[in-house]
């Protein structure tokens, strides 16, 4: 049986972005100390944490360090170096193992994976050099996006095409870098499932998340989702076989593609506590980050189960316009929690925060939110 880390002990956090300021409160709050260790001396996670070391994450000497002071480590985004994480693994605990991120890092490997599971991916060429995107011909049909295989995220690196010569013409402004082309499919719903695993291979899931992206980045989840149970579950079935797959322990996610024709398809793996997870911070039992910490010094699952309907909106740089956004007009509704992120400058694009708005169902919650949403943004 695995050894408990219990509050007292020191646990460290890779990244010090929001994702790793929501965790390093959340062991906080459970009487754990959080080192953090990331390059910017004002990370949102860093300048909250009990230490912060300010150092790149191939950085040895302070990696080091790192492991000498944690019980355990783990990750907030999984472009971390897979070496970073195997350098600690001889030191200390680290979940998720180099082994799981590695598997994430890729679109092309991730995607190979998933398929390996017996998962349906939507179909999808890998495109390592100019000459591989004659075969697109056979291999997919369009339209379809072209989406560089690493480093790409919230719409970043993605360019729709509509023909091979589209095709072409992305991959040249993309740098002729590693792509993935992936053929369009009749999207009726995006879903993910925010799920917890611990190291006795013992899953937690959390409900159904129905997610709406603009411009690539999500703006908002609603939960309960708007699909049926059985495809929920069905799911929730699909999340669990890849995190068995992967080995995988601690906090992650699953996005979904539900078609028109009623599939639902694999799209993305996020090794961490995901975006559209945010709601359960007001909405559950236990929060996604809770789940983190629990995972990583090897607790028990807390209960994640929905306490209210709720959905939860990202707030953008966007946002800020010209001056400071209305917090006056959303702080005045006592059913909405306000969750900013601590970072020094909103830029368009940038997440700078959310707010979750519970109600009795989601067409009242969707509503507000969206009222709100009108109402905070700056003149």
């Amino acid at each position: 049986m695995n050894t408990q880390i219990l509050p007292g002990a020191t646990l460290g956090m890779l990244g010090g972005g929001q994702l790793g300021r929501m965790f390093t409160t959340a062991a906080q709050t459970m009487g754990y100390k959080v080192v953090v260790l990331d390059p910017d001396p004002q990370s949102p996670a860093g300048i909250v944490a009990d230490s912060h070391i300010c150092a790149p994450y191939d950085d040895e000497t302070a990696l080091s360090e790192m492991a000498q002071l944690c019980a355990a480590i783990t990750t907030e985004f999984e472009n971390i170096p897979a070496q970073t994480l195997a350098f600690l693994e001889s030191k200390t605990t680290v979940h998720p193992s180099s082994k799981a991120l590695a598997a994430t890092q890729n679109r092309n490997v991730e995607k190979q994976f998933i398929a390996s599971q017996g998962i349906a991916t939507a179909p999808f060429l890998p495109i390592q050099r100019r000459e591989d995107i004659a075969e697109a011909e056979t291999a997919i049909q369009f339209p379809a996006i072209l989406k560089v295989a690493t480093f790409g995220y919230d719409g970043k690196g993605q360019v729709p095409c509509n023909n091979l010569d589209d095709v072409y013409q992305a991959f040249d402004a993309l740098d002729k870098k590693e792509c993935v082309l992936e053929q369009r499919i009749n999207l009726a719903r995006e879903v993910s499932v925010v799920l917890a695993r611990s190291e006795t291979g013992s899953i937690t899931n959390f409900p159904v998340a129905e997610n709406v992206h603009v411009n690539g980045i999500l703006h908002t989840t609603t939960v309960p989702s708007g699909i049926s149970s059985d495809l929920s579950q069905k799911a929730i079935q699909m999340a669990n076989k890849i995190a068995k797959g992967l080995g995988y322990v601690g906090t992650m996610a699953v996005e979904f593609f539900v078609s028109e024709e009623g599939a639902i398809i694999a799209n993305e793996i996020a090794p961490r506590p995901h975006n559209s997870g945010h709601y359960t911070l007001d909405a559950c039992h236990t929060s996604q980050f809770e789940q983190q910490v629990r995972m990583l010094c090897g607790l028990p699952s807390g209960d994640c189960d929905l306490e209210s309907p709720v959905v939860m909106v990202n707030i953008l740089g966007d946002v800020w316009r010209n001056s400071e956004p209305h917090w006056d007009k959303l702080l005045a509704a006592p059913n909405i929690k306000l969750h900013l992120y601590g970072k020094q400058a909103a830029r368009v694009g940038r997440k700078m925060g959310h707010f979750n708005v519970l109600s009795a169902d989601t067409e009242t919650a969707m509503q507000q939110a969206e009222q709100t949403f009108t109402a905070l943004q700056a003149e």
